[in-house]
């Protein structure tokens, strides 16, 4: 048993390159999983400025010098920052407010309509207390739900002020990585060895998929977000901007992101309308635009982008997800690429001359 481990790991591990690479990689995933919460700032400058390197390209390509693209692309991120956080956000957090405060009033129509959908189709249901209960439990537990939600608060101001420090680190290490970005890198290159061509092509992959996927998905889930915000407020739906943010941020998490989203957008509209035909015109508007953002617009984006088989998405989701929560799923997919392109990059073993 031992000689065929032996000989397995002499076939895939005789070349030096192969065990620079399973070196890095084992000590970027015992970094991430030891200080990625301390790290968190860093990791999400390197995203951000990753994103934003795209733009500074193609300023550069219209010969205008680097400072000076780097300064205009910075400039735009801090304006849509200070745009999220002084109009954006605080409109999502007023109707994420509301959305609670209503909640007592939703359960009670849900009672009457589910009186009133028994008593109509009466041969067709078998009376049945328990969602009765539910909803009449809800409402009594609703005032200890507040409470939780105050204490959650109170308990989270400490988060409030470690986020307030991060919206001051992360822009300026994003002005860092984009004005230093080959210094940075020429660096880095002084640590790894010489020969590193399969380093090099793992890089060359991953670097090509991942910028493309990060500008891809936040290109969708820009479009997603405005067509569902356009449509919800054209049929006033109640809540249009959290429940069109919530759709554009589902995006991240392909197939489950739409399952979990749609939960939200059809209570709301049930509340709002009942069984009316405004809430089928909800609805059959909703599924077309969930239809073309998943058969026009993602292959549009990612054509080239992500060749992932959809059973390999989803387990990569539920693997890393599990393993580091909501940035696991968020990273899941540019993992999965990373792997991949490890993969087709490893050595060939090659036979030998007694195999022949």
């Amino acid at each position: 048993m031992f000689e065929i481990i032996a000989a397995w790991f002499r076939r895939y591990f005789s070349d030096p390159q192969a065990v620079t690479l399973i070196c890095l990689l084992v000590g970027i995933i015992f970094i991430l999983t030891t200080l990625g919460h301390i790290l968190a700032p860093a990791l999400a400058s390197l995203v951000i400025a990753y994103l934003l390197q795209g733009i500074v390209v193609r300023l550069e390509r219209l010969k205008i010098p680097h400072s000076l693209a780097v300064i205009l692309t910075f400039s735009l991120f801090v304006g849509l920052l200070i745009f999220a956080l002084l109009g954006f956000i605080p409109l999502l957090w007023e109707q994420a407010n509301h959305l609670i405060n209503q909640l007592p009033q939703m359960a009670n129509q849900g009672q009457l309509l589910l009186g009133k959908l028994t008593t109509t189709y009466a041969n067709y249901f078998i009376p049945d207390n328990q969602m009765q209960n539910f909803l009449f439990a809800f409402k009594n537990d609703f005032a200890k739900f507040g409470q939780l939600v105050l204490s959650a608060s109170i308990a989270s101001i400490p988060t409030v002020l470690m986020l307030g420090i991060y919206f001051i680190l992360v822009p300026m290490m994003v002005y860092f990585f984009l004005m230093d970005k080959q210094v940075l890198l020429n660096w880095a290159k002084n640590y790894f060895p010489k020969n590193r061509s399969i380093i090099r092509k793992v890089w060359f992959e991953v670097n090509q998929q991942i910028g493309n996927y990060i500008r891809g998905k936040v290109l969708e889930i820009i479009l997603v977000g405005v067509a569902c915000y356009a449509f919800f407020a054209w049929i006033h739906l109640p809540y249009a901007m959290l429940l069109a943010a919530l759709v554009g941020i589902s995006v991240i998490i392909p197939y489950i992101g739409a399952i979990i989203v749609t939960i939200p957008v059809v209570l709301v509209g049930i509340f709002q309308w009942g069984w009316h035909a405004q809430f089928a015109y909800l609805m059959i508007g909703y599924t077309i635009l969930v239809i073309l953002d998943g058969n026009i617009l993602v292959p549009l984006l990612f054509s080239e982008a992500v060749d992932l088989h959809p059973v390999a998405i989803i387990l990569a989701i539920l693997f890393f997800g599990g393993l580091w929560g909501f940035w696991g799923v968020f990273f899941a997919i540019p993992i999965a690429i990373v792997v991949k392109a490890v993969l087709g990059a490893w050595p060939k073993p090659v036979e030998s001359s007694h195999a022949r």
